[in-house]
């Protein structure tokens, strides 16, 4: 599937198929946040509502009618029905313009999302949780505490629907909306689906401050954008490690201002260790002369993070094999390390959000190289 279904949608001068254009692409770029990739049907489906062939009540029913027909298709990837069905779903929300900042406006676009996806759609968590991130080094993020969810849910936005940004400079709103929209994440209501819940939520709440919010930056930068909530959410003063806006400042800038800073997941890794990684130049004879030596650097920086060293030297296999030049997809890293599909799939997860292997197009879906 093209990265970019959606681009020359996206240049149209027609104001109706670009504003349908950024709904599906921020829709669907917004699944990548929990790892999913929507099907080739839904893109094609997409294309034919921001063309004004169908309209997306229809689109919604096609795919429906799709997954009914065709349990087949969830043997591939057991997610991609939720990815798909999520994607339409954010569309329909982001194309419409009722919208009340409260409680119960959160509550009920996490319904609207995983409704007959996950049983808990709509419902606020009964258990705490941890979770993992990669940017932490395998630390976690303290999230809100069960017994506490609704009453700070409810402290937050009525402390945001007090607030007055009168006299603010830009800068200020830009800080003060990357402190909300933190916040908000932080509380994490839900088992699962906060991140795309709050993104939905906060682009439409956005919309009534002005902002249009109509672009494709949280189509391009939806795992940023995620790692940018967990640094404004995580302390470590113990080895100097401080919860900041900063990141996701750089995010909102180019979202509501047009600017067009680098985003980047692992300048926010909290090791440090990603500060002085360059890309390598795959064109040069140099680089393929040096390789063997870059190698041992590039295995070195996966020695310092949380991998074991089993996922360790499976990278090592790959990287082996494939070097900067192969192409590769999930098959292949099957074949080269053993690994299951599930695996395989989690693996190419975690060195695509390092940014240590890029996906390529015009190659058929999911392929990626070594950067």
């Amino acid at each position: 599937m093209d990265q970019d279904p959606f681009k020359e949608y996206l240049r149209q001068t027609e104001p109706n198929q670009r504003d349908k254009g950024y709904v599906w692409n921020t829709a669907i770029g917004l699944q990548a946040v929990d790892g999913l990739k929507p099907s080739s049907y839904l893109v094609e489906t997409a294309i034919q509502n921001i063309e004004g062939r169908i309209t997306l009540e229809e689109a919604q029913e096609l795919l429906d009618t799709y997954y009914k027909e065709n349990p087949e298709a969830m043997k591939e990837d057991a997610r991609t029905e939720e990815a798909d069905k999520v994607s339409v779903r954010i569309a329909r929300l982001l194309s419409e313009k009722a919208f009340s900042f409260t409680p119960n406006e959160y509550l009920s676009i996490h319904k609207k999302l995983f409704g007959g996806i996950y049983s808990h759609a709509g419902k606020i968590r009964d258990y705490n949780i941890t979770k993992k991130e990669w940017v932490l080094d395998g630390a976690t993020v303290l999230y809100g505490s069960a017994s506490e969810l609704r009453a700070t849910l409810d402290y937050d936005l009525s402390q945001e629907k007090a607030y007055s940004y009168k006299g603010l400079s830009m800068d200020e709103v830009i800080h003060h909306l990357a402190v909300f929209v933190s916040r908000l994440w932080q509380i994490h209501v839900f088992g699962e689906g906060n991140t795309r819940t709050t993104a939905v939520f906060f682009i439409k709440y956005l919309r009534t401050l002005g902002f249009e919010a109509t672009n494709d930056i949280f189509a391009e930068n939806a795992w940023y954008f995620r790692n940018a909530l967990v640094r404004a959410n995580y302390n470590d003063l113990k080895n100097g490690v401080h919860e900041t806006t900063e990141f996701l400042e750089l995010f909102l800038q180019n979202l509501l201002l047009d600017e067009r800073h680098e985003l980047h997941n692992r300048s926010m890794h909290i090791s440090g260790i990603f500060s002085d990684y360059q890309k390598a130049d795959i064109g040069e004879e140099k680089a393929d002369i040096g390789r063997k030596k870059a190698d041992i650097k590039w295995l070195g920086k996966y020695k310092n993070l949380s991998f074991s060293d089993k996922t360790i030297a499976h990278v090592q296999k790959m990287r082996e094999t494939f070097g900067t030049k192969i192409i590769f997809g999930r098959s292949d890293v099957e074949k080269v390390t053993g690994l299951k599909h599930t695996r395989a799939s989690e693996l190419i997860s975690i060195l695509l959000e390092a940014e240590m292997i890029v996906s390529v197009e015009g190659y058929g879906k999911g392929k990626h190289r070594f950067q």
